[in-house]
């Protein structure tokens, strides 16, 4: 196949004011106007293909076929043809876009459709992609029964030729690798209305895929996907009111061609697959792009992300002519970023105005990998004065992020990474100037390295956010509290301990032989928390050293129970008729062991996995 080569397109409308929105130095737009080797021989060997089209109201809808390799291929230069299984008119809006007024027949064809069209063809087992778009030069759409009825609740093929203007091929990021597996599709449709049903938003919450179509008022289209970790779409509203949705938009290419498009034509379509069962949603509706702050106070942790008013829906159960066995997720997905209205984040994730600084004053190196750092507060007032128990957002962007990169795989996650983090502040007020704060930390990654290693006569100073959280023991007259700390989960409690009566305190410490320093300097600082403590160490035959070991006599010593082992569920059986309420700050691991062994129990704990 010989090929013409001309010049690369440019960038519309809606593109530029874009990358001139995110500051994005100039450059040329990497699409191919016609249908490249790669993306042709990409299209032969994937098994699935998104397609987007407008229908007669001018709204982009988005669908998914596939199932085996082969269905679609090149027919001559630039010239594509598709031929598969999918789900009929009733159920599919790109199908009825396609044969239109006309659905009512047994047999469609038209040989000139000339309708603005756009695809990606994907294969997930690689993570491999290819986008284009052009027109429908010809579509035929067959019934298999010649009763209506019963045509509108099966199956028929679709046979397109597509006139192919522009193609682009992708990286790889946020696609978690699946293994398509062919599957007859019974399509019945459960809602085609407002609100979504449950069983759409149990979908929406394991969503780890969608498609997306878009267009440049109606001269062009494009198709692309976003993906990421399981429910990272979070549903606004969704009740009689009407349906929003929302999702955080990652770092990509930074071409923006599918937000250069809702910058001109606020509208897209999108479909959510679930490759377990086969069911599969359509909606169509008004876009929103969100920038900075407006992000931010959507989505906490977000620098840019896109809100859809859904106008119209079609969810069909068993609707999909394959089904996708989960493989590697991507190692690219940042955490799942829940809506402020859904979590307690902290103040700290909203940018302010006047901006307040943490200098750092102090560090105390605790064990060669947990430190206790101090700051003070360039204006207090402003920051606000924090609670015991709560934490403190720090802002170390300026200092840790390494700017821009299209791909990373020496450290995908920090493409993302908006280098915000948050501590427990473990000095309780009052027990140092008003003006500072302390934090004690494990160093656990790019952030904590660097405290740990910051040259202190260097100084340092970065935003302090604000300070947030809920995580407060309460203590009546004589009441017994129980709580339990995994290694520096005991934080929450140091900055506490003077409201409480320590005597009356049950403190179930399970910490690394590695870590016992931590235990010495706290008890060193709250000698009394020793006579209420029982300290489960792990790891004393493969970890102990003689210093370790000299430590951990030290903690022998101060009158406390050491028990030289992990923490079991029969510790607690007959403690548990201390107190109906447990508090409990530990991994995430350990903490779903508890939450079994204290069945019955209210347990109190703070989620950290924001």
């Amino acid at each position: 196949m010989a090929f013409i080569h001309s010049s690369h397109l440019g960038f519309h409308e809606g593109e530029e004011k874009m990358r001139s929105l995110l500051h994005v130095p100039a450059g040329e737009n990497p699409t191919s106007p016609f249908l490249t080797p790669g993306a042709a021989y990409m299209l032969q060997t994937a098994p699935l293909l998104a397609i987007g089209i407008l229908d007669i109201e001018g709204r982009p809808w988005s669908t998914i076929w596939g199932g085996d390799p082969g269905f679609a291929r090149p027919l001559a230069q630039s010239i594509i043809g598709v031929k598969t299984l999918a789900s009929g008119w009733k159920h599919d809006p790109v199908i009825e876009a396609l044969i239109g007024i006309r659905k009512d027949e047994d047999f469609y064809e038209e040989k000139h459709h000339q309708a603005v069209v756009s695809g990606l063809t994907i294969d997930l087992a690689s993570r491999s992609r290819i986008k284009f778009s052009g027109k429908v030069a010809a579509v035929a759409f067959e019934r298999p029964s010649s009763d209506i009825e019963e045509q509108e609740a099966k199956i028929g093929q679709v046979q397109l030729v597509l006139k192919i203007e522009q193609s682009l091929g992708n990286c790889p990021k946020y696609l978690n690798k699946k293994q398509i597996i062919a599957s007859l599709p019974e399509p019945k449709l459960i809602s085609n209305s407002l609100p979504f049903p449950q069983s759409a938003i149990e979908l929406l919450g394991k969503t780890d895929l969608f498609f997306i179509s878009s267009s440049n008022h109606d001269s062009s289209m494009g198709t692309n996907y976003r993906g990421g970790p399981p429910g990272f779409v979070r549903v606004i509203v969704n009740d009689e009111s009407g349906t929003t949705l929302a999702y955080p938009e990652y770092s990509g290419n930074r071409l923006y061609q599918t937000l250069g498009n809702l910058q001109t034509t606020p509208k897209a379509g999108l479909v959510f697959p679930d490759f377990d069962t086969g069911d599969v949603l359509y909606i169509t509706g008004t876009t929103e792009i969100l920038f900075g702050k407006e992000a931010a106070a959507l989505l906490p942790r977000s620098n840019l992300a896109v809100k859809i008013r859904v106008t119209a829906v079609r969810f069909v159960q068993r609707g999909l002519p394959f089904r996708g066995e989960l493989g590697e997720r991507s190692p690219y997905n940042p955490p799942v970023r829940f809506l402020a209205s859904e979590r307690a984040l902290p103040d700290a994730q909203s940018a302010k105005s006047n901006v307040v600084y943490a200098k750092m004053v102090k560090r105390e190196i605790i064990t060669p990998t947990i430190a206790r750092y101090r700051f003070s507060v360039s204006d207090p007032e402003a920051a606000g004065r924090w609670e015991p128990g709560q934490y403190v957002a720090l802002a170390f962007e300026d200092e840790v992020g390494m700017g821009y990169s299209h791909m990373r795989d020496d450290d995908p996650k920090s493409l993302n990474d908006d280098y915000v983090r948050t501590f427990t502040v473990s000095s309780p007020p009052g027990a140092i100037p008003e003006d500072e704060f302390e934090i004690t930390v494990r160093n656990v990654g790019a952030v904590t390295n660097f405290l740990l290693r910051r040259n202190m006569r260097a100084g340092l100073e970065v935003p302090l956010r604000g300070f947030g959280g809920t995580f407060s023991i309460t203590q009546a007259v004589g009441e017994v509290v129980p709580f339990i700390a995994g290694g520096i989960g005991i934080t929450p409690l140091l900055g506490q301990l003077p409201d409480l009566a320590v005597e009356n305190l049950r403190l179930f410490w399970t910490i690394n032989i590695r870590d016992i320093g931590l235990v010495v300097d706290t008890f060193k600082r709250c000698p009394s928390l020793a006579h209420s403590t029982k300290v489960f160490v792990s790891g004393v035959d493969a970890h102990v050293t003689r210093n370790a070991d000299s430590l951990l006599k030290n903690v022998e010593l101060s009158d406390t129970v050491v028990i030289t082992r992990r923490l079991l569920a029969s510790d607690l059986q007959k403690e548990q008729n201390f107190s109906w309420k447990w508090y409990i700050c530990t991994g995430s691991k350990l903490r779903k062991g508890l939450l079994g062994w204290l069945k019955g129990k209210e347990v109190v704990y703070e989620d950290f996995d924001y």
